[in-house]
């Protein structure tokens, strides 16, 4: 019997048994242990779905639920599921479907880099056959400019008693030069604005004025600091030029908001012509008060004060007739407390000009991505019925605070127009529900809905956007403004062929 032949076994033999025993116990664990340390789980590195088969997608977690696009490039959506056909919160995962870069990929986007700080964006179909010749040779006049910029300077500096043998004037002209080169470039950095200056022109155009003070600044500094005179130089003409390049750049906007005809280059001329003569009389005025040797910190306090307070009121008294999102805002909001859209004159006086940099106030967000807008995937099957028929959708943030308007691939300027508008409702209804009458600029999780509550919020939204969206928009062409040429500015993301992918 087996158990009578271990009775008598020896101990030699049970000792060998055992350590074979472990032996083959430990050479398991150590393949079981190195294969998950090779092999990490799912929820670190997801595969890529292209790697994957079909059949792995009937019996995976994983399940696909959106599409975005941005600029090309597009990312899938997956939520995971916990087996009984329910998504697990906040297991959103977005999929990058690029594949790695070829050094070819990376000269493309080095070109698209470059080419965004040259030619307007759409190019070539945002602008005429004539652009290309007349950009090619303003590029060669001012060539020519530059290179006799430096010996023009050179003869200046030697006209005021610098030696031209000697290598302080050189050293002194090289100085010069990369001042103003340094502003050059600083102009051309910002350029990459592109269509901000349409969009916020009223904005740029004030903290452009801010960017020309903060510029005098620098150069009043060098007094304290001449040792520093190069780099503060520099400094002071990068900022400066970037404050012209704002101020040229929305300049010709303004002016067409003036002309009522085709007599835009008149209005022009003589607008320069009135800047001009007031800067001759602020020339000739500081000269009168510096004789008595004010204070140089007192007096510069108090031209730019008045320079700001002036160049606020300026930007301020600008009628305009297109939406960006400020009077958007100001006109909708109008409309939903009182029935009535709000003026041109109402609409442009109420735009907020100025905030600050580092303050984040916007509680709608237009062409927001999909990862912003839903972490719960039950909330997007939720919501998405609701905008089957439309080409956006909008959705509320609670742990964030925002209200998200999503826009889908064939969204044209008036479904963007009227993804806006139903954001500025969904967020009505939020502060509606709680009575506090709050701008839509300043964001706040007090009247955040519950999730139960978000489902019937967006219903009620939708009816009333179905209704009030058409009197919206002809209230607002009577009163002036222009609905066809929005400048809202919506982000770039797009969902792409929804149906398709979630059969």
């Amino acid at each position: 019997m087996p158990s009578e032949k271990l009775k008598h076994s020896s101990p030699d033999n049970l000792s060998s048994s055992s350590s074979a025993d472990s032996v083959r116990l430990l050479s398991r664990e150590t393949v079981r242990i190195s294969a998950s340390l090779v092999s990490p789980p799912d929820d670190i590195f997801p595969p890529s779905p292209q790697s994957l088969p079909d059949s792995h997608f009937l019996h995976s977690t994983l399940k696909l639920i959106c599409c975005e696009e941005i600029d090309g490039r597009r990312w899938k959506y997956f939520a995971e599921s916990d087996g009984s056909g329910r998504f697990k919160k906040n297991s959103v995962r977005a999929i990058s479907l690029e594949s790695p870069k070829t050094p070819f990929d990376v000269c493309q986007e080095v070109g698209s880099f470059l080419r965004s700080y040259v030619v307007p964006e759409g190019f070539p179909e945002s602008v005429n056959e004539s652009y290309v010749p007349y950009m090619t040779f303003r590029a060669l006049k001012h060539f020519f400019g530059g290179a006799m910029g430096v010996f023009t300077t050179q003869t200046l500096l030697n006209s005021v008693g610098a030696s031209r043998n000697s290598s302080a004037s050189a050293a002194v002209t090289i100085n010069w030069i990369l001042k103003d080169g340094a502003g050059r470039v600083g102009k051309m950095l910002f350029a990459r604005q592109g269509k901000k200056f349409d969009y916020d022109l009223k904005q740029l155009r004030f903290a452009g004025d801010l960017l020309m003070e903060l510029g005098a600044g620098v150069e009043l500094a060098t007094a304290a600091v001449p040792h520093l005179f190069l780099p503060l130089a520099c400094a002071a003409n990068v900022v400066k030029n970037v404050a012209a390049v704002t101020s040229t750049s929305t300049r010709t906007p303004i002016y067409k908001a003036f002309a009522k005809g085709e007599n835009i280059g008149d209005v022009t001329a003589k607008g320069e012509c009135v800047g001009n003569i007031a800067d001759l009389m602020g020339t000739g005025f500081s000269i009168l008060i510096s004789k008595r040797n004010p204070s140089l910190v007192t007096t510069f306090g108090l031209l730019s004060c008045g320079y700001l307070i002036s160049s606020y009121q300026e930007v301020r008294s600008v009628v305009l007739h297109t939406l960006n999102r400020a009077r958007f805002t100001v006109a909708v909001e109008s409309f939903l407390q009182t029935g009535r859209v709000s003026s041109l004159q109402e609409g442009n006086i109420q735009e907020k000009i100025f905030t600050l940099p580092w303050v984040q106030d916007q509680s709608v967000m237009l062409g927001a991505r999909f990862k912003d807008a839903f972490q719960d995937p039950s909330t997007y099957l939720a919501v998405k019925p609701f905008f089957d028929k439309e080409r956006y959708m909008v959705t509320y943030n609670h742990t964030k605070g925002k209200v998200y308007a999503l826009l889908k691939h064939q969204a044209n300027s008036d479904d963007i127009l009227k993804a806006a508008f139903h954001a500025h409702v969904l967020h009505f209804i939020n502060q509606s529900k709680v009575g506090t009458p709050k701008s839509v600029e300043q964001p706040d999780h007090v009247f955040a809905p519950m999730d139960y509550e978000l489902e019937s919020r967006i219903a009620e939204s939708c009816e009333m956007v179905s209704t009030s969206y058409g009197i919206f928009k002809s209230k607002a062409a009577e009163q002036g403004w222009r609905m066809s040429e929005s400048l809202l500015n919506p982000g770039r993301a797009r969902l792409c062929h929804l149906k398709e992918e979630m059969e």
